[in-house]
């Protein structure tokens, strides 16, 4: 057996397998490349005499070590005139979002079940899974049967339970087949022990796989870029996600609803007649209207829906929590965009289906959330197109992808909902009061000075004659924010609410102040994008964590200390400090009255340029 391919393929199959721990996963994958001819020949020497198929895929010494596969590896193989990607997901439940991965690209499953134990909690654990994904077609491969003398009855039993239980997940496409990956028994070829089985071999139903057809939908074209090679000429240049492209063709841009036709579809090779799914295309447009990346190029008779606000099952990837109300970065196709998960609706226990209370979602958590974004953007639910309802979310600090998302429906208040037009501007306003607005944002830690200062520069600006307003974070505690405890997704929402608050008062024309811990990177970044450009100043009050606890004139610190006081910033949750201030001010070195002296003479700068 050396590994030869077909000359040709015409079909592209992504195919996943899952199983428990145990269940035989490596083998039959083992077996599936070498019945397929796909093990190149280095690897059948090194196996030499040994039966363990399991070594062909089990390439890593820590999963060697422990007898498991920890995380998503990819295979190929050809059958006939399909070329298979296979995605070998692993079986523990800490690796779910490695699961996820592997499902979210897959047409069909291949899910293992040890015919001894039957279904077990990881089985159910994936199943729910691959619903969640969209993978609607899978076989159930019964695995293990010479351990079961062959039966039968076994193998009926397994598969009514298994079945009824894909009933409740919508999985309604499941045929089930009797192996032994070991053996190799209807995997490639069939035994006497299992003449009672007259259904196909794995490699016959994977060969037999018939997908959907190529154009499935109507056209949804992901605009990349806008290519200008000459003045007479411009393109939208893209991808199309599903349907046709014919020119003559009446098309939408979204999320603007701006009305075109199509004029030409320009390729390296030529103009087109047709485009389709898959292609990467450039289309000129009649009239020569605004494009650019992110759009997207829809038919005019069947649109999918714009919206702010939709509700999708999340899965959180990161070891760091995931912190409603901060803001992360939201990928959805070519599209990218500030966005925020305002409400965890439940969290879902995978094992059972139970829904959960969570007010936020560890790793390999699922919660069902209703995510914001800055902009309304197109969107179609995941069920319908994975490329225009999955997404992902990426923390705007460290840029790790953090969750990966699936869309069901756009929030009703979010098409109900409009901006209403006002007849006083801001600038109105402003020139009203005779100044500039702008946010004066104090951060540090507790007793660094931060409201000692802030109220010295308000008094200040008072006495200048300029229109101030002091948000202290103590006061609006007892407030506004009095819902509020500490810990970090507390906290986050403290400061969306106050970042608010700030805004609407500079639309107002005031100058604000705001004293607050505010301790995350994030949300301080997230307050200066909502202000408007050149209006945040940043002022961190900067003293050493011993020098604090000193001024500790409320005992805070001294109950943190004692554990009397959870999630205190500084001693058990953390701070982080700016790393590129408008101002810093060392308060150890630097007054109160030299500190509102240099941030007066920042102000005035700003008020005069």
């Amino acid at each position: 057996m050396t590994g030869s391919r077909a000359p040709a393929c015409d079909v592209l199959v992504r195919l996943v397998t899952c199983g428990s721990v145990d269940d035989g996963k490596s083998t039959l994958i083992g077996r599936l490349l070498y019945d397929a001819g796909a093990v190149p020949e280095d690897q059948l020497l090194a196996l030499g005499d040994d039966p363990d198929l399991s070594r062909l895929v089990d390439g890593l010494s820590a999963e060697r070590e422990q007898g498991i596969t920890i995380d998503v590896a990819y295979r190929y193989f050809d059958l006939g005139d399909r070329r298979f990607i296979l995605a070998d997901a692993p079986g523990h439940e800490q690796y779910t979002r490695n699961m996820v991965t592997a499902a979210s690209g897959a047409d069909v499953a291949v899910v293992l079940i040890d015919a001894r134990n039957g279904i077990l909690t990881q089985t159910r654990r994936h199943s729910r899974l691959l619903a969640l994904m969209g993978v609607r077609r899978l076989v159930l491969a019964v695995n293990k049967m010479d351990l079961v003398d062959w039966s039968p009855d076994r193998f009926d039993e397994i598969r009514a339970d298994f079945r009824g239980f894909a009933a409740e997940l919508g999985l309604d496409d499941v045929t089930a087949i009797p192996i032994s990956a070991r053996h190799g028994v209807n995997i490639a070829t069939r035994s006497d022990q299992a003449a009672w089985y007259q259904g196909p071999t794995l490699m016959d139903w994977l060969r037999a796989i018939r997908l959907d057809a190529a154009a499935t939908g109507p056209l949804r074209m992901m605009v990349q870029g806008t290519i200008r090679p000459h003045a007479d000429f411009r393109g939208a240049a893209g991808w199309i996600a599903d349907g046709e492209v014919r020119p003559g063709q009446a098309v939408h841009i979204l999320p603007s609803g701006v009305a075109a036709t199509v004029d030409r579809i320009v390729t390296r090779d030529g103009d087109l007649e047709t485009a389709g799914r898959h292609q990467a295309v450039t289309l000129a447009l009649i009239p020569d209207v605004d494009v650019s990346r992110g759009d997207l190029i829809v038919a005019a008779d069947r649109q999918p829906g714009v919206a702010d606000q939709f509700e999708a099952h999340l899965v959180w990837m990161s070891y760091r929590p995931l912190l409603p109300g901060r803001s992360y970065w939201l990928k959805l196709g070519t599209t990218t965009l500030p966005a925020q998960v305002s409400d965890i609706r439940h969290r879902i226990n995978v094992d059972t289906g139970e829904h959960q209370a969570a007010r936020t979602l560890e790793l390999n958590d699922i919660g069902y959330c209703v995510v914001a974004v800055t902009t309304p953007i197109a969107f179609e639910p995941y069920m319908t197109s994975r490329s225009l309802g999955g997404f992902i979310l990426i923390d705007r600090m460290t840029e790790e992808t953090v969750g990966a998302g699936m869309i069901t429906r756009a929030l009703h208040r979010s098409a109900n909902v409009r901006p209403q037009a006002l007849h006083v501007s801001r600038d109105q306003r402003a020139a009203l009061k005779r100044q500039k607005p702008m946010v004066l944002w104090f951060t540090g830690l507790s007793g660094a000075g931060k409201s000692t200062i802030a109220n010295r520069v308000e008094q200040a600006l008072l006495d200048q004659g300029l229109h101030t307003v002091l948000l202290d974070g103590d006061n609006l505690r007892h407030g506004l924010n009095r819902d509020l405890g500490f810990t970090d997704a507390d906290r986050v929402e403290n400061i969306r609410r106050v970042t608010e608050v700030a805004r609407l008062m500079t639309e107002a024309g005031l100058i604000v102040l705001v004293s607050f811990i505010s301790p995350f990177r994030a949300e301080r970044q997230m307050a200066r994008e909502r202000m408007a450009p050149g209006e945040f100043i940043e002022i961190f009050v900067d003293v050493p964590l011993a020098v604090a606890e000193q001024r500790d004139t409320k005992g805070l610190y001294a109950k943190a200390r004692a554990g009397q006081l959870p999630h205190f910033t500084g001693i058990d949750s953390p701070y982080e400090a700016p790393e590129s201030p408008d101002l810093h001010i060392d308060t150890t070195t630097c007054s109160p009255e030299a500190a509102s002296s240099r941030i007066l003479a920042l102000v005035q700068s700003r008020q005069d340029g």
